[in-house]
């Protein structure tokens, strides 16, 4: 099951008290004719770009936004959508699906396909007043980055450009649990055919995997896809060509009662122009240049006409 955002389960109903009363911004003029739609989102830097992102495409139309930025944790934001606390937020379609198994007590089966992982989550959530729409091609998952120069050297830009003979000569970084993980360490020797000389026990995707990468005491180490970081250090992720992956692609998750067919179109419209590289970039000027979330997202919903 992938790592991130999939926190421990039974986040206190105190805390999803909360949600009634937290602070937020409101954007937009007040519109009899249009509902007002409260926007959440999680407690980093892309969540609340993609946040504001639709927020922001959502007030040019007419709707009146109540922001409640940094609401916190999966645990936290989704329930809080069921309950019909807030009324959007952007999620991550194997994440969610896999949050909403686990609370369910149901078998996990997010997968590959990101429109496959969303028709589950409709299943599951139909019932609730809950849709989610159509995934966008910016995935934000686990991967394996390498230097640019390790790249270049071995002339590498996807998973099966490694041969087991460079493997075997390199040491994979990742989170202490990557050697049980199917998706980490036993993911890449079932699929790739891949056994590395060793393993050394890092984060995930943080901080020390990056400076091990760039000192060179690891030769490949876990990410995350859109992670700023990865262009900030020019690193190279290696393409998953033969998906060992869950596919965690971008989703708005939203209230049907407050869905209508010009909503659809227009957070479907913008799904469609996100991507990786961009989500990437926007991290990066978050998270490593130290820009205003709310401004990027201003910026790009500008520059990409809605």
């Amino acid at each position: 099951m992938r790592l991130k955002r999939i926190l421990v389960l039974g986040a206190s109903m105190v805390a999803l008290s909360l949600v009634i009363t937290s602070c937020g911004s409101t954007g937009g003029p007040s519109s009899s004719a249009k509902a007002t739609i409260r926007i959440a989102s999680f407690n980093f830097s892309e969540s609340i770009i993609l946040a504001h992102i639709y927020g922001d495409a959502l007030k040019n139309k007419g709707y009146t936004i109540t922001y409640r930025d940094k609401l916190g944790n999966r645990e936290i934001v989704e329930p809080s959508l069921e309950n019909g606390l807030i009324d959007l937020y952007a999620g991550y379609a194997a994440t969610d699906l896999n949050f909403i198994d686990k609370r369910q007590s149901a078998d996990l089966e997010a997968g590959t396909d990101a429109a496959a992982n969303v028709q589950k989550i409709n299943t599951r959530l139909a019932s609730k007043g809950v849709k989610a729409l159509d995934p966008s091609p910016a995935v934000d998952q686990n991967a394996f980055a390498i230097t640019k120069a390790e790249a270049d050297q071995f002339h590498l830009t996807k998973l099966s450009d490694v041969t087991p003979a460079i493997a075997g000569q390199w040491t994979l970084g990742g989170p202490p649990e990557c050697p049980q993980r199917p998706f980490c360490q036993p993911g890449l020797q079932q699929t790739y055919g891949l056994k590395f000389k060793s393993f050394k026990s890092l984060d995930t995707g943080g901080p020390l995997t990056f400076a091990a990468l760039k000192q060179g005491s690891i030769n490949i180490g876990l990410v995350f896809s859109s992670d700023g970081g990865i262009t900030a250090n020019n690193f190279v992720v290696l393409d998953d060509d033969k998906h060992l992956q869950q596919a965690d692609n971008v989703v708005p998750l939203i209230r049907t009662d407050v869905l209508n067919s010009e909503i659809t179109t227009l957070l479907n419209s913008i799904d469609a122009k996100l991507n990786t590289p961009d989500l990437t970039a926007l991290n990066k000027s978050a998270d490593v240049d130290k820009q205003d979330p709310v401004d990027l997202a201003a910026t790009w919903v500008k520059d990409h006409g809605f």
